[in-house]
């Protein structure tokens, strides 16, 4: 018998284990893996939608997203956000209102359209300013707390909901009214920072007709908390990363106080030397223009004839702008000139533009 046949008369059998040299250790057997465990290591696990409880591949798959660069700014923005949500909402209902910050985290935007609990309004906005979109998400429970105290429901009862059919008019222009509040209140929070409005583009209901932005795009997600009492709801807002790209660099600044990094002290002392600031003020009685040659053919006694009487106006000059006329005139061993009219704001505006503080 060959060398062959006799290594494949002692090799095992199908569906018998390996066994090594050592006796058959039975660690050292071929090991399958159940479905737990392969749901494990790819990261399907049941109860893992977030993406910080994420293991195995789609760990790996979603590491940029975890590692994106904080934006420390855009957190106390939120945190003001929520301050003036509770104010205004509590105006807008007229009830005792309570918003709380939940979680802000980063998500793709596919991942985001995909997890948005259905029925639910979305509402696509616009950031003017910043030349792209938004979402807001109200909840059903929201939705019907909203109606059920701007229609006058009795406090402390459970809002009815009405499950298999669309929102009605006068539900989807309620909550329009509301999330228009929310919008407004966002600009006051990004008010300190940079100057954006959000204009309310359109409401849908269906995910697939809200897709403001590609699947795979990064995503910034505020998930909002609003209690009525026994009531209430989830509000989330979405800003795509692209729609922050204009202002990344305001905000990754640190957050140094609640007036967004204003020191007043160094105001009061730049104020102070402000006014201390000398400039070079020239009084002109009369401007000429001559050639080149002859101006450089000047010597000592010649005389240069202007077009002014003596006691025509002077015109008051700092560097090339205007400021005022006055009168030539004498106050004892010094010459002095007496401003006729004010200074216009739009020179002042003028002035410092052109530099002419020193």
């Amino acid at each position: 018998m060959s060398d062959t046949a006799e290594a494949a008369a002692e090799a095992p059998q199908e569906g018998e284990g390996w066994e090594g040299e050592a006796g058959g250790d039975p660690q050292a057997a071929e090991r399958i893996l159940n479905q737990d465990e392969i749901d494990s290591l790819l990261g399907f696990g049941l109860g893992e939608e977030d993406n910080a409880g994420r293991t195995g591949v789609r760990a790996i798959i979603n590491s940029t997203l975890v590692s994106y660069e904080r934006l420390p700014m855009l957190e106390i923005v939120f945190d003001r956000l929520v301050r003036l949500m509770t104010t205004s909402l509590r105006n807008f209902t007229s009830d005792n209102v309570e918003v709380s910050l939940d979680q802000i985290s980063s998500i793709r935007f596919g991942d985001y359209l995909n997890s948005i609990p259905l029925p639910a309004i979305i509402s696509v906005f616009r950031a003017e300013q910043l030349d792209n979109f938004g979402l807001v998400t109200v909840d059903s429970s929201l939705i019907y707390s909203v109606v059920d105290v701007l229609l006058g429901g009795r406090r402390g009862g459970v809002s009815t909901r009405v499950e298999g059919r669309p929102y009605t008019t006068i539900e989807r222009m309620l909550v329009t009214r509301m999330i228009e509040v929310v919008l407004n209140d966002a600009r006051s929070a990004f008010a300190p920072l940079t100057e954006v409005d959000f204009v309310l583009d359109r409401i849908e209901t269906n995910p697939r007709f809200a897709a403001i932005a590609r699947p795979p795009n990064a995503a910034i997600v505020v998930k909002l908390r609003v209690d009525m009492e026994d009531r209430g709801g989830r509000l989330e807002l979405l800003l795509p990363y692209a729609t922050l790209e204009p202002i990344r660099k305001m905000l990754l600044q640190q957050f140094m106080g609640e007036k967004f990094g204003r020191d007043n002290i160094w105001e009061g002392h730049l104020a102070s030397e402000l006014w201390n600031t000398k400039l070079e003020v020239r009084a002109v009685l009369d401007e000429t223009t001559q050639p080149l040659r002859r101006v450089l053919d000047l010597k000592v006694g010649d005389t240069l004839m202007l077009d002014a009487p003596p006691d025509s106006p002077v015109t008051l000059k700092c560097g090339a702008v205007n400021l005022s006329d006055g009168r030539v005139g004498r106050m004892g061993h010094a010459l002095a000139v007496r401003v006729e009219r004010p200074i216009a704001p739009a020179l002042q505006q003028a002035l410092i533009k052109s530099g002419g503080v020193k």
